[in-house]
């Protein structure tokens, strides 16, 4: 017959744009039926009924690579059909055809997606595995509306872009097909012809639930089985464990190198829950935030240039080995914060780069479109359809894997135009100005939808320079992030505490100046893996002075981490003292702790991470005015600093020493008489120090000081910090 739709060369070229007009079993204007299969290889092929087996038509070889096509005799309305093909083997294979079964998409879909609010997205557009009419398969859908043609390809029909043309689905963009016989596991990409007509590199699927490992770069098809999850009493009381006036102290992990199996090989997601977990555990940290998992082509870039958005990185084992390290953290009290990068992402060819021979998710000016300092690409915040894609990513994991928080990256570089952009260089906003307002927009809008949908999680911002209210409702005109890393925090305290003894009573400003801008954010206080990286040396080498002072710094330093108002983070091996700067390629230098040194310092992270957790002062108001009080924060001579925490409780007072010498008889003003407990001091014998300190406690005497009518005279120890609560 001739048939007007069907333009064989177009094709057999690869350039056919609606399959389902021309491939299946149509109705003739006649009222028969007509059907057209591409087989490659095949000898002969005939329609079978799919309900009783019954060869109803052989169909004709229009051309020998494969296009068979027939009316179908007698029958008059369309019946659920397959092909039976021979000459895919010895014996004959029955096939069924993807152009008999409806769309997995429906209106309602296409309404969400239109105006940006479809935040299950993940639901519909990547691979499902699926049941339709009876048939096993998967679900494929694509987001390329500037394509001229999409195809999934694979080793299931050997990679032939002419074998499974998705079919355009509406106005949407979007391209779907079920293909079935498909199984979990199997591997595909997506083949897409640009409207130019270029055929670009094969692309992996943007909402890939499981990558192949790499240097593979196929997508896989995930099982749907559910997880049977065993932290029902977790995510019940989780709201408590993220609140502003909770504790949360942070353990920040790089999970590829905090500790590397016998042979150097990476450990698993289920061998970190055996090991990573009990651990964090037992040094009393509240949480504990991975690097970013979403997988990423580039091993050494931490995850931090992802592009499987919606599938844990295969290096450390499958989907359901992340569910394992997630469910056992929160069996055991721990809450879990993933790193989430929305700021951009590597332009592999077979990554969101063009995705559809167009800039889809990025800009194409490079002025807004490219990270200079980085290579890579930014998305196209003021997109719709992007805002979408980004927003149901950030919900999909606190959804299917009970994510507690998203720590988000890089946020300064998507708040600012010239970030890290000469003049000339960038492209202004419609006021003339260097804000993003589209990326402002963008992080508004997520931090609404998330709080809305996940009132009990938290979102942090890494944002490094004075961007106003950032952890401040949106309601009020801020970004609406629940805390704001705080950059300045650490960039001053290590920057004074690098300095010489001698030097620091010239820079004393450097460790008093976050206290002057500490109530207009909701602070993290971080001691991060950016530290200790690119030449920084670890944080115990950062420490000035001889072997001794450089172990004493390190405790003076996380003493004042812990005593300062704020949520505390703490990268992996500074708990320990470790030696060598972080290294992705090898594990942390567990070895040393053999040795007394480390030991202390580890004791002492681990009773600070106690003391805070069990003294409602050091935290109910970390992010509310009343917390904190300078005793005194003017002696620049001794390079001292004597505080209060307080809070509805007992306060605790606490002076630091940051000079290498003990001071004897120092005098600090309370505001209360009695004996004062000495609860801890960094430089008891316990930690690694020499023992300097009070006896366990001091009683106070009626001496004026510092403004109080009572006042404790102290023994300092050299470069130690002594905490003192008044007993009852």
């Amino acid at each position: 017959m001739t048939d007007p739709l069907f333009d064989l060369e177009a094709f057999l070229n690869g350039d056919c744009a609606s399959p389902s007009s021309v491939l299946g079993l149509r109705t003739l204007p006649d009222g028969g039926l007509f059907a057209r299969t591409f087989a490659p290889r095949a000898r002969r092929v005939e329609l079978l009924r799919a309900d009783t087996g019954e060869a109803v038509a052989e169909l004709r070889m229009a051309h020998p690579e494969g296009i068979f096509e027939g009316v179908v005799p007698r029958l008059q309305r369309w019946f659920p059909y397959r092909f039976r093909v021979h000459g895919w083997g010895e014996a004959p294979v029955e096939a069924e055809d993807p152009y008999r079964f409806a769309s997995g998409i429906g209106e309602m879909d296409a309404h969400l997606m239109g105006e940006g609010t479809h935040y299950r997205l993940y639901e519909k557009l990547g691979a499902h595995p699926a049941v339709r009419d009876g048939v096993a398969g998967v679900d494929f859908a694509v987001w390329a509306p500037n394509a001229r043609r999409v195809s999934v390809v694979g080793p299931f029909n050997t990679w032939d872009g002419r074998r499974h043309l998705l079919r355009p689905w509406g106005s949407t963009g979007v391209w779907e097909l079920f293909v079935p016989g498909l199984l979990p596991g199997d591997l595909y990409k997506f083949e897409i012809k640009a409207k130019d007509g270029r055929l670009l590199p094969l692309k992996a699927d943007p909402f890939a639930f499981r990558c192949e490992h790499a240097p593979g770069t196929a997508s896989v098809v995930e099982d749907p089985a559910p997880y049977a999850w065993g932290d029902g009493d977790w995510m019940a009381d989780r709201w408590k464990r993220n609140r502003f006036d909770a504790p949360m102290s942070i353990y920040e992990v790089h999970l590829g190198s905090w500790r590397r199996r016998e042979d150097g090989g990476f450990m698993g997601y289920r061998e970190l829950a055996d090991e990573l977990v009990p651990y964090v555990r037992e040094l009393g940290f509240t949480h504990v935030q991975f690097l970013p998992v979403s997988e990423h082509p580039f091993y050494a870039s931490w995850g931090y240039q992802p592009l499987g958005m919606f599938a844990p990185t295969s290096r450390y084992g499958s989907p359901a080995d992340f569910k394992v390290l997630v469910d056992r953290c929160h069996q055991a009290g721990l809450g879990v914060i993933l790193d989430w990068v929305p700021a951009h992402f590597p332009a592999d060819a077979h990554g969101l780069a063009e995705f559809d021979g167009t800039h889809l998710y990025e800009h194409a000016d490079p002025r807004k479109g490219r990270h200079m300092d980085w290579g890579t690409l930014i998305y196209n915040y003021g997109r719709t359809e992007v805002q979408n894609y980004l927003i149901a990513n950030a919900l999909f994991w606190l959804d299917r894997y009970h994510v507690d928080g998203l720590r988000v990256d890089a946020v300064a570089s998507m708040l600012y135009l010239d970030y890290s952009r000469p003049q000339g260089q960038w492209v202004p906003n419609r006021y003339g100005g260097r804000e993003n307002l589209e990326a402002v927009d963008f992080l508004r809008r997520l931090n609404e939808v998330v709080y809305a949908q996940f009132p009990d999680v938290c979102t942090i911002a890494e944002e490094s320079t004075a961007w106003p209210m950032v952890s401040r409702p949106t309601s009020s005109g801020g970004l609406g992030f629940g805390f704001k890393w705080n950059m300045g925090w650490m960039h001053d305290t290590l920057g004074y505490l690098g300095r010489n003894m001698l030097h620091r009573q010239y820079h004393h400003g450097e460790i008093t100046f976050s206290m002057l801008y500490n109530d207009t954010e909701n602070f993290v206080l971080p001691l991060s893996h950016d530290e200790v990286v690119h030449g920084k040396k670890s944080l115990l080498w950062r420490m000035p002075g001889s072997r001794w002072e450089q172990f004493a710094n390190l405790r003076l330093l996380f003493a004042y981490q812990f005593l300062h108002p704020g949520k505390k983070l703490l990268f992996m091996g500074g708990e320990f003292g470790q030696d060598h700067e972080w290294d992705h390629n090898r594990s942390l230098d567990w070895d040393l702790l053999a040795h007394e040194p480390h030991q202390g310092v580890q004791r002492l992270v681990k009773d600070l991470n106690a003391l805070y957790r069990s003294d409602p002062v050091l935290f109910e108001r970390d992010c509310a005015p009343g917390g904190f009080e300078w005793i005194d924060c003017e002696d620049k001579r001794n390079s001292v600093l004597a505080l209060m925490r307080k809070g509805d409780g007992p306060f605790l007072a606490a002076a630091l020493n940051f000079t290498a010498q003990p001071l004897h008889g120092y005098r600090i003003g309370v505001p209360r008489p009695g004996r004062y407990e000495e609860i801890l001091n960094t430089d008891a014998a316990w930690y690694g120090g020499q023992n300097f300190g009070n006896g366990g406690a001091v009683e106070t005497e009626p001496i004026p000081a510092h403004g109080h009518p009572q006042s404790l005279s102290l023994t300092l120890p050299p470069l130690g910090a002594v905490v003192f609560r008044a007993v009852h």
